[in-house]
């Protein structure tokens, strides 16, 4: 036999073997029919409390106290989430997570689990809505952990996917966020729209913050931010039995800076379990803890912790819309409607002024302006910005007339502090009366 002959052969015999020790994991690694599942959005729906005074049906993954469901707060308008709460209580039941956000599926929709692995939500015109993109990837089972992960697994126990990997506007014990991409909680549009609002909460290089969307900014507005001092790799919301005397349970962010774990920052204490607590960014942009406490059956979600509070740290009034999208907040009430006939009774009316259309390119947009001027007030950004400068007021004034994306303008007139406002919202009512806004309005 020739030394060609020998080497094809042993080339077929090698690509044998390999055969015959990939195949059986090929085989072995697809989800076993038993586990398969397809659920129809149809049929009759749940009757208890829900958040949001949605209509629902509930599917048959459920780990107490959590059920992925379908619900809608509009007709024909579906989305797939996972509720939290006990139907044998009298409290509201709260969701916690959505799939295809931005993305509403119709009645008679499926939501199928394939030997392939894959979890793929189908519209009723067989529109693919929203996927796990886990087909042909090793998972071989589905299952709902009590902590309300929802997770995809091989076959040894890795996870192939998790739903903590893609929060919306809520973070669950034991859920974290990373700096950067997408892994941020943006907060609902409204009670009943369920889509992408204005609000978030990301975890940044050198602290957490909180935004603002603006249709007239391309960054969203910083009205919030916690600085660490180093690098944060990681932001895990905790919670776990507190030693200190009188306390049961204390909720914190679990720091993780350089991906070494640095210690916690408590954000409450509990005086019961509180394991079963959800961090929200709420439609009106504040940060809450509520914490569901399953040993009874009334009032048994409580708000444990709120970032702006009256009796907290951050006042109310530094909530960007507060006092809707123009107002004058003290002492955590709206007091004024700014005016240029001066200060006003406060009414959800209040609004800024109406101004010309404006035309970048012809640059003579300040000769269509004006502006009315507010005393001893400053801006939601102000707590983390006095703006550019120092420069002069008319140069402020100018750059705002020239931005067709500025609302009004925030000038200190000690440092000369100039800070162009896309959105004016809430101005909190300040002692010092060097610190002045100007509201533009149409001249």
């Amino acid at each position: 036999m020739s030394s060609s002959s020998t080497t094809t052969i042993l080339a077929l015999g090698l690509f044998a073997f390999f055969l015959l020790t990939i195949l059986p994991f090929t085989v072995q690694a697809t989800v076993p029919s038993s586990k398969t599942f397809k659920f129809i959005n149809q049929g009759e729906f749940g009757e208890y409390i829900v958040e949001y005074g949605a209509d629902y049906r509930v599917s048959d993954i459920q780990t107490f106290p959590f059920a992925l469901c379908f619900y809608n707060t509009t007709p024909n308008a579906f989305t797939l989430g996972l509720r939290m709460g006990n139907r044998h209580s009298e409290s509201i039941m709260r969701w916690v997570w959505d799939a295809n956000r931005n993305n509403p599926v119709h009645e008679n929709a499926t939501l199928t689990f394939g030997t392939d692995g894959n979890l793929i939500l189908t519209d009723v015109d067989g529109r693919v809505a929203w996927q796990t993109k886990t087909a042909n990837k090793g998972v071989v089972g589905l299952k709902l952990i009590s902590n309300g992960n929802l997770v995809l697994y091989d076959q040894k126990g890795r996870f192939v996917w998790q739903s903590f990997d893609h929060p919306t506007d809520t973070l669950l014990v034991g859920q974290s966020l990373r700096p950067g991409g997408p892994n941020k909680l943006v907060s609902r549009l409204s009670t009943v729209d369920g889509s992408e609002g204005t609000y978030s909460f990301e975890l940044e290089q050198m602290r957490w913050a909180m935004y603002m969307k603006s249709k007239n900014s391309v960054k969203p507005l910083l009205y919030f931010g916690a600085e660490e001092g180093a690098t944060l790799t990681r932001l895990m919301f905790s919670s776990a039995p507190e030693t200190k005397e009188g306390y049961a349970f204390e909720l914190t962010f679990e720091l993780e800076i350089n991906n070494v774990s640095s210690g916690s920052s408590i954000l409450a204490r509990p005086k019961y379990n509180s394991t079963l607590s959800m961090l929200r960014v709420g439609y009106d942009g504040n940060l809450k803890i509520y914490t569901y406490y399953d040993k009874v059956d009334w009032g048994a979600w409580e708000v444990t912790f709120s970032l702006f509070d009256r009796e907290g740290k951050e006042s109310e009034c530094k909530l960007p819309t507060r006092c809707g999208s123009l107002g004058v907040c003290e002492d955590d009430q709206c007091v004024a409607c700014p005016t240029q006939k001066g200060m006003l009774g406060w009414s959800k009316s209040c609004a800024p002024p109406v101004l010309p259309p404006c035309n970048k390119g012809k640059g003579g947009a300040g000769a269509k302006v004006n502006y009315y001027k507010v005393v001893g007030v400053e801006h939601f950004m102000n707590g983390y910005t006095e703006g550019d400068g120092p420069m002069k007021v008319v140069e402020c004034r100018d750059r705002c007339s020239k931005d067709c994306g500025c609302l009004g303008f925030f000038y200190r007139e000690e440092s000369s502090k100039c800070l162009l406002a896309p959105e004016l919202g809430t101005l909190t009512k300040v002692s010092n009366t060097t610190h002045v806004a100007f509201i533009k309005i149409s001249k």
